[in-house]
């Protein structure tokens, strides 16, 4: 599980609890107050509904779904990947191009284990990079219809709150006769605008950018790999290609990787 992702969330509500808490001198039935069926309706029921009506079904029901992938610790290691370069890199200099087939069996990542296959099968340089490169273009584009799923609906939740608080005003301004509920009635119509911030700030916006720093990391990743197993396949030493991967890292994880390079060496 992914604890910051976790934890964040969680403490986004517990910092609105408590500021509401606060302001009701602990009052707990206060809570109460903001709670109202119709503006969640409004709000949540317009913003769902009116990104399903941007998308198709399928679309809507995988946007939903990508919320899991926040919540979840990714598996991906740069520094253990490019260490794994670097020892397939080892087996083809010491036993050929061939060699790798048997190596790859051991990788749990299919695109580079597509890319082994590719060199392996002796397909030109140029296409290789070409085959791989398109599917990580595709990949990214998976990625961003995600993306922009929550980023429409985090559009949506403000909208459709305002559009709840002016039906909310509409009504109260129907009722001015009774002065008393003038107040709890305006109360209500501005529910729906909280509503629509909490959607938005709450959930979309850190969900968005968490698939988007996902997606940077896993496209770097791939990006990655493509150079080292070109590299691979042009026979160049071991130690050359070492440093062009770890050129895409951050000189912290370029010692990480140096680290389990040289561990997996001395054993």
């Amino acid at each position: 599980m992914d604890i910051a992702s976790i934890l964040g969330l969680i403490l986004c509500f517990g910092m609105l609890a408590f500021g509401i808490l606060q302001a009701t001198k602990g009052d707990m039935s206060a809570i109460r107050t903001y709670l109202d069926v119709p503006s969640i309706f409004i709000t949540f029921g317009g913003s769902f509904a009116a990104v399903l009506a941007s998308n198709t079904l399928q679309s809507f029901v995988g946007g939903l779904k990508s919320f899991s992938l926040v919540l979840k610790q990714p598996q991906d290691n740069t520094p253990e990947m490019i260490s794994n370069i670097i020892n397939l890199s080892n087996v083809a200099r010491k036993e050929g191009l061939l060699s790798l087939e048997e190596a790859a069996e051991d990788l749990n990542d299919e695109f580079l284990k597509k890319g082994i296959l590719l060199i392996v099968d002796g397909t030109d340089p140029e296409l290789v990079r070409a085959i791989l490169e398109t599917e990580l273009v595709s990949m990214d584009t998976r990625h961003k219809e995600k993306i922009g799923f929550w980023e429409g609906l985090g559009a949506m939740g403000p909208a459709w709150g305002m559009i709840g608080t002016l039906v909310g005003l509409v009504n109260m301004l129907n009722n001015m006769e009774d002065a008393s509920t003038i107040g709890p009635q305006m109360a209500v119509a501005l529910i729906t605008t909280l509503y629509g911030s909490l959607l938005a700030n709450w959930i979309c916006t850190p969900v968005a950018n968490k698939l988007k720093s996902r997606n940077e990391t896993e496209m770097q990743q791939r990006e990655i790999m493509i150079e080292g197993l070109l590299s691979i396949q042009a026979g160049e030493n071991p130690r050359v290609i070492e440093e062009k991967l770890k050129s895409f890292v951050a000189p912290a994880d370029r010692a990480v990787a140096a680290q389990e390079d040289g561990g997996e060496e001395n054993g």
